[in-house]
């Protein structure tokens, strides 16, 4: 599957239907001190200060219309406690306000191996935050799905940008080629590692004549492929072919 044609509009909506879930989740009476058991050593309270620290500091760099490296993003001096609820409730307002606003094609920072533009956060905060509703669900009772389009373009997110970008967290000495298959809309990413090197590539013009790269077909839902890939659920949810242990190399933090 090539990259996916989403534009600033869908990742917007998907930040604001993702963000909806995500405060109701969090907003339950008591479950500030729970733990989040797909961030160890987190508890939702965390979570919340994590994602609201996140988009103040996005906020705070995304409309400057320069490329130049931003202050790193500072967490200290957040509310404890309930008053969090409330600081997240502000500071995704502004995120939502600013990207709402947000010329795509503005000169912007960013640390992936692309273009640098506005686009990347807009993109970037849809999937943060949905997989972080995920989280805050698991936390507080059964998670739902994360909607199929958004799920592949998440896969699609993970595949072209976060590995590239340093984001790997599987090892690093696998070679072959992965096929991840979306039962729900069709789509196929063929990735293609060599070591340290990774490759997003088109299936149409996929030509790989090396007998000796070790090949693996994992199969299943957009959200449960894009889940698995940020470790979120085991590999075998999928339906799998081949050797199992390539699909580890294609972990993102």
């Amino acid at each position: 599957m090539g990259k996916a044609h989403f534009n600033k509009e869908f990742w917007v909506a998907g930040l604001r239907a993702e963000g909806v879930a995500f405060r109701a989740a969090v907003g339950q009476e008591d479950v500030l001190t729970a733990p989040v058991p797909s961030c160890p050593d987190w508890t939702v309270e965390d979570l919340v200060r994590h994602l609201a620290s996140l988009y103040r500091w996005v906020t705070g760099h995304v409309g400057r219309g320069v490329t130049d490296n931003p202050d790193a993003m500072d967490s200290s001096g957040s509310p404890t406690g309930r008053a969090v609820l409330g600081w997240w409730d502000e500071q995704y307002a502004e995120l939502l306000k600013t990207l709402d606003w947000l010329d795509p094609a503005l000169p912007a920072w960013n640390p992936a191996p692309q273009s640098k533009r506005a686009e990347f956060w807009h993109r970037r905060m849809a999937h943060e935050t949905a997989v972080h509703r995920w989280d805050a669900q698991m936390a507080v009772g059964l998670a739902e799905p994360v909607e199929a389009k958004l799920a592949a373009d998440g896969v699609t997110e993970v595949l072209d940008t976060l590995l590239p970008m340093g984001r790997r967290r599987g090892p690093t000495d696998r070679y072959g080629v992965v096929a991840l298959r979306a039962t729900d809309l069709g789509g196929v990413w063929d990735v293609r590692l060599r070591g340290e090197g990774i490759a997003l590539l088109d299936t149409d013009t996929l030509l790989d004549h090396d007998h000796h790269n070790e090949r693996v077909v994992a199969s299943g839902t957009a959200s449960d492929l894009l889940l698995a890939l940020y470790g979120r659920v085991p590999f075998d949810i999928l339906d799998i072919v081949g050797d199992e242990s390539l699909l580890t190399a294609l972990l993102t933090a």
